[in-house]
C-alpha cells in the first residue's frame, strides 16, 4: 500500500489532468479566456502552496506539493493548445521545409511557451530553495522533460503523431508532426526513461519514511508514464480511447455517425411476409 496508493495517485491524476485540458482546449474559442483565467487561478494557488508548504515534510505535504507542480505544468498545456501563450511565429511550413530551417519556424511557433516553462521554473525553483519539500519543483521539471522528449520525437518522427488532439486554432502545430517508422533519439529517450524510472523505483523502496517513500513513488509513476507515452508513439494502439470523454468534437461525431446509421425496418419486413 505505500508504494500502490502514490502510483495510483499519480495515474489517475495525469489521466483526469490530461484529459480535462484536452477537453478545454477543444471547446469553442469563446470559453478560452474562462479557461485561461481558471488555469492562472491555479498556477497562483500552486505556487502558494510550494512555497507555504516548503517546511511540510509530512505526507500529505508532499501530496500537496507534488499535485502543485502538475497544476503548474498544466497550466502551461493550456496556455500552448488555447493559443494565449505560443510563439511569434503564426503560419505553417511551406511544403519542402525541413532540417535547420524547420526546427528553428518550430521554435518560432513555441518560443513564448517555452519561455513561460523556464519562468515558471525559476519561479518554483525560488519558492523551494533551501527547503526541507521540494517534490513540486522535481514533479515540475521531470514533466518538462517528458515534455521536451516527445516533443522532439514527435518532430523527429515517429509512427503515431496524434494530430486528433491537435485542436483546429492550432493547426499550426500539425506542420511539424512527422511521420516515421523511427528516429535516432527514440531509443535514447526510452532507454533514459527506463533507467530513471527503475531509479526512482528503488529510492522509494530503500526509503524509511513514508513521506519519501511516497514522493520518489509518485515520481517513479510520473516517469513510467513518459516512458508509457513515448511506446505509444511507435506501437499501433488507438491512443485516443484513454481520453474519448475529453474530445467533445469527436464524441459527437461518434453519436452523429451512430444516428447515422440505416437501421433495418423490421415492421416493413413483417408487412411484406404477411399473406
Amino acid at each position: 500500500m505505500d508504494y500502490a496508493l502514490p502510483i495510483a495517485y499519480a495515474l489517475c491524476l495525469w489521466w483526469f489532468s490530461t484529459g480535462l485540458i484536452f477537453y478545454l482546449d477543444q471547446l469553442p474559442v469563446r470559453t478560452f479566456r474562462w479557461s485561461m483565467a481558471g488555469a492562472t487561478a491555479l498556477l497562483a494557488a500552486s505556487l502558494y502552496v510550494i512555497w507555504s508548504g516548503g517546511a511540510d515534510t509530512s505526507l500529505w505535504g508532499v501530496y500537496a506539493a507534488f499535485t502543485a507542480g502538475v497544476i503548474a505544468w498544466g497550466w502551461q498545456e493550456i496556455s500552448l493548445y488555447t493559443g494565449f501563450v505560443t510563439g511569434p511565429r503564426k503560419h505553417r511550413c511551406a511544403e519542402g521545409c525541413t532540417g535547420w530551417r524547420h526546427f528553428g519556424h518550430a521554435i518560432g511557433v513555441n518560443l513564448w511557451h517555452e519561455l513561460a516553462i523556464i519562468g515558471v521554473a525559476a519561479v518554483i525553483a525560488a519558492l523551494s530553495w533551501g527547503n526541507e519539500n521540494q517534490w513540486g519543483l522535481w514533479s515540475y521539471l521531470l514533466l518538462w522533460v517528458m515534455h521536451l522528449s516527445a516533443r522532439l520525437n514527435v518532430f523527429l518522427g515517429v509512427r503515431n503523431v496524434s494530430e486528433e488532439f491537435v485542436p483546429a486554432h492550432m493547426e499550426v502545430l500539425k506542420s511539424f508532426l512527422t511521420r516515421k517508422p523511427m528516429n535516432l533519439l527514440f531509443p535514447v529517450s526510452v532507454t533514459g526513461g527506463t533507467i530513471g524510472a527503475v531509479l526512482l523505483f528503488q529510492q522509494a523502496s530503500s526509503a524509511s519514511d513514508p513521506a519519501a517513500v511516497a514522493g520518489f513513488s509518485l515520481l517513479a509513476a510520473l516517469a513510467s508514464l513518459a516512458v508509457v507515452e513515448h511506446w505509444l508513439l511507435m506501437l499501433p494502439l488507438p491512443v485516443e480511447k484513454l481520453f474519448r470523454w475529453s474530445l467533445p468534437g469527436r464524441r459527437d461525431a461518434a453519436k452523429s455517425r451512430k444516428s447515422n446509421t440505416p437501421r433495418f425496418d423490421y415492421t416493413a419486413l413483417k408487412t411484406n411476409l404477411t399473406p
